[in-house]
């Protein structure tokens, strides 16, 4: 019988790769400034004394909320060895307890946090439904944030790439999603990558792409979302 495929075994060695490269650093350093304004925008309203960053990668949205003040504790969580070593490394984390995932366990006690974030972390994920429930578990509020790449460019069969993305939504269907996990939907936003963001990954040219993908979404959004790449925030309650 073909044994089956480890998947989370790949992930996570694709990860460790990722945290490697000192321009993905950079990349996503930069990303973090408008994933840190997206959580601040929608969750600013709601508690947020105790905040847990799951798949907090090597920080980037974590120093972005601890520069802000956002909260009066926070706490990473992580699945990839070589993502820990670098948050151990970075002083302005030092005070910022540390959790491995350990087979979608998150060991902390039920409803510990205020908000659990979800930044760019579902598309990745093998069994999303098993973090979800997870994180239900330990927070009270989740904050998710997906890439809605199910567009009419979405090439109809799946091959391994870089971005390490293996689940694919599009505005409804990561909506729907959480709903059936058993989260009540707060608040939905569409939101773009910033300019400073696509600057840095098409240089001057890249002013170009921010404002037609900005104009075509705020003129024509549902014919937008069907050519370019957004992204879905969404603010959910736990149902526990």
């Amino acid at each position: 019988m073909q044994q089956a495929l480890d998947t989370d075994t790949k992930i996570n060695a694709r990860y460790n790769l990722h945290y490697q490269n000192p321009e993905m650093e950079e990349w996503r350093r930069i990303g973090a400034f408008g994933k840190a304004e997206n959580i601040i925008s929608m969750c600013s309203s709601i508690p947020h004394d105790r905040i847990i960053d799951v798949g907090c990668g090597e920080g980037a949205v974590l120093e972005q909320l601890l520069e802000k003040d956002f909260s009066q504790e926070y706490v990473g969580a992580e699945i990839s060895d070589g993502a820990l070593e670098l948050l151990r490394r970075k002083e302005r984390l030092k005070d910022v307890e540390l959790i491995h995932i350990d087979d979608y366990a998150i060991d902390v006690q039920d409803q510990r946090f205020d908000l659990a974030v979800l930044s760019h972390v579902l598309e990745h994920v093998e069994h999303p439904r098993r973090l979800i429930a997870e994180v239900s578990r330990i927070a009270k509020y989740i904050f998710v944030e997906v890439p809605l790449e199910c567009t009419a460019r979405l090439k109809p069969d799946y091959v391994e790439d870089l971005t390490g993305h293996i689940n694919f939504y599009d505005r409804i269907t990561i909506r729907r999603f959480l709903q059936t996990c058993g989260l009540t939907i707060v608040d939905q936003r569409i939101t773009d990558t910033s300019k400073e963001l696509v600057v840095f990954q098409h240089g001057k040219m890249g002013r170009v792409r921010h404002l037609v993908r900005k104009v075509a979404l705020n003129l024509v959004p549902t014919i937008a979302q069907r050519i370019f790449v957004y992204h879905a925030a969404l603010l959910c309650r736990s149902g526990n």
